[in-house]
């Protein structure tokens, strides 16, 4: 599908209550992700998952974020979540996320860190086998968190990718700096997680509300245009 035929989406990650699902779920938010990762304050258990998701009723596609998952956590989070798609955010190969995919049928998102335009060398392996991918901030070395540290980066990156498959953005993104970063750079999408938290892995669901309202906004003015894709048009 070209980029120009494809629907802007908003995502909320690392969210564990019904108070911030509600709040994501009546902003429009187009996906709600789960994170099962017992290092991040996001952490939702499998036992309190069942629950939580049942709320989404379809009014969201359901995200499950992992962190180089074995095929049993799968099993398990995804009999849990029932999710829409896949999120991978570890060190997975091109290779394992081929395998997962054809081993589980469901979509997959991978998260790639970056931090210099060296890191996105791997970008043409992982587009020929992911569904999606997402551009994060690449942690510091030693970090617990592969992502959701509230760090941005150098957005101009990515300006001006295309690789056929839907690009979203995250890192450090808030309902005050996404104007910029969409006027910057052409995406399918956002992602944000402890851009919408009063506290590490607490949900403002005010936030919640002012970020996608201000993502719609961005994405609605900018056009989806970055200048890198205005100058090839000119």
């Amino acid at each position: 599908m070209a980029r120009d035929d494809r629907r802007f989406e908003v995502k909320i990650c690392g969210i564990r209550t019904a108070e911030a699902l509600d709040a994501a779920l009546d902003a429009g938010a187009d996906l709600v992700g789960f994170v099962h990762f017992p290092k991040s304050p996001r952490h939702l258990a499998l036992a309190d998952a069942p629950a939580l998701v049942a709320r989404v009723a379809g009014r969201a596609g359901k995200v499950a974020l992992l962190v180089d998952p074995d095929d049993a956590l799968l099993r398990d989070v995804i009999a849990a979540v029932s999710p829409d798609i896949l999120q991978l955010h570890g060190h997975e190969t091109p290779e394992r996320v081929a395998d997962i995919k054809a081993r589980f049928g469901l979509p997959v998102m991978k998260a790639l860190p970056v931090a210099r335009r060296e890191d996105l060398a791997v970008l043409p392996a992982y587009a020929a086998v992911a569904d999606r991918i997402l551009f994060d901030a690449k942690p510091d070395p030693g970090a617990l968190l592969p992502g959701g540290n509230g760090r941005p980066f150098d957005w101009a990156l990515v300006a001006g990718l295309d690789v056929n498959r839907p690009l979203m953005l995250s890192g450090g993104l808030t309902a005050d700096n996404v104007p910029q970063a969409l006027g910057l750079v052409r995406m399918d999408g956002v992602d944000v997680s402890s851009g919408v938290e009063d506290a590490p892995g607490v949900k403002s669901p005010d936030k919640i509300r002012a970020f996608v309202a201000a993502a719609r906004r961005a994405a609605s003015t900018s056009s989806l245009q970055d200048p890198l894709s205005k100058a090839r048009a000119s």
